[in-house]
């Protein structure tokens, strides 16, 4: 299989996601030319909004593998990932990413991340979400027993 092949196989997972009641994303992760991952849109039927197509395939994926680090795959995507996916793909990291359709093709048809994009860029005061620090000395009790572990797996 070439990359246009793991394209295609993203494009029709993203087919058959429409089909079947999800939104129009498939995803592949692909590792030394063989697909170890695959990934449709499951948000609508599994009542899972964390469920795009990225973060099922980088689950498959690390299912399969055992593993939660995905170095030296690349993920061929039916769309340009949204932030989130973005950042599942980074903490996986994954090598590179392959789009199809692009944000301003899936602005147009309702999948708008725009505002998400500019949250993340504007500091912690200015976000339309707000954020409140709580309890944070407890919680750094935890941080602090975390980084004393000697078996610590880092990633």
């Amino acid at each position: 299989m070439d990359e246009l092949d793991f394209m295609r196989r993203a494009i029709a997972l993203s087919r058959d996601s429409v089909a079947t009641g999800g939104g129009p994303f498939g995803a592949v992760v692909v590792r030394d030319g063989v697909i170890v991952g695959e990934g449709a849109n499951r948000v609508v039927p599994d009542g899972d909004p964390t469920a795009h197509a990225e973060v099922v395939a980088i689950r498959d994926a690390c299912r399969r593998l055992g593993t939660h680090v995905l170095d030296g795959a690349v993920v061929y995507t039916s769309c340009e990932p949204c932030p989130m996916c973005l950042s599942a793909i980074w903490w996986a990291r994954v090598k590179e990413i392959v789009y199809a359709n692009d944000r301003a093709g899936a602005a147009a048809i309702g999948f708008d991340d725009h505002a998400l994009y500019e949250e993340v860029a504007r500091p912690l005061e200015a976000r339309v979400l707000p954020l409140r620090r709580l309890a944070a000395e407890e919680a750094a009790e935890v941080f602090r027993a975390w980084e004393a572990k000697d078996d610590k797996v880092r990633y």
